[in-house]
């Protein structure tokens, strides 16, 4: 789970990532068009900048998904869900999903820079 005092370094975006096309993207073997770079110092390169992409994205995701947490559980909803109720449409543990309302209301509650 991503971390409340993330600093904005961390939040620096590496490479891009790029629109595969439907074609390309029905070729199992292809994956961002590494499977044709050769040399494997770029290889390395390109393959590490997808990677630190795909975890900044998936660190962003995962606080997108805390925050909404948050809200679909504020006591002040009419329409508010139980943690039992999150953790079942995001399919998560009720504990794990506890804990993400937690972190979604320390996200929420942080005013931004």
């Amino acid at each position: 789970m991503a971390q409340p005092e993330r600093s904005e370094q961390q939040r620096l975006r590496p490479a891009p990532l790029l629109f595969e096309p439907s074609a390309a993207v029905a070729d199992p073997e292809h994956f961002f068009d590494l499977e044709s770079v050769e040399d494997p110092k770029e290889l390395l390169g390109r393959a590490t900048e997808l990677a630190l992409a795909f975890r900044a994205a998936t660190d962003r995701a995962v606080e997108f998904q805390a925050m909404a947490a948050a809200q679909l559980a504020d006591p002040r909803r009419f329409d508010r869900l139980t943690t039992a109720d999150i953790a079942r449409r995001a399919e998560w543990t009720e504990d794990y999903a506890k804990k993400m309302v937690e972190f979604g209301r320390t996200l929420l509650n942080t005013p931004q820079t």
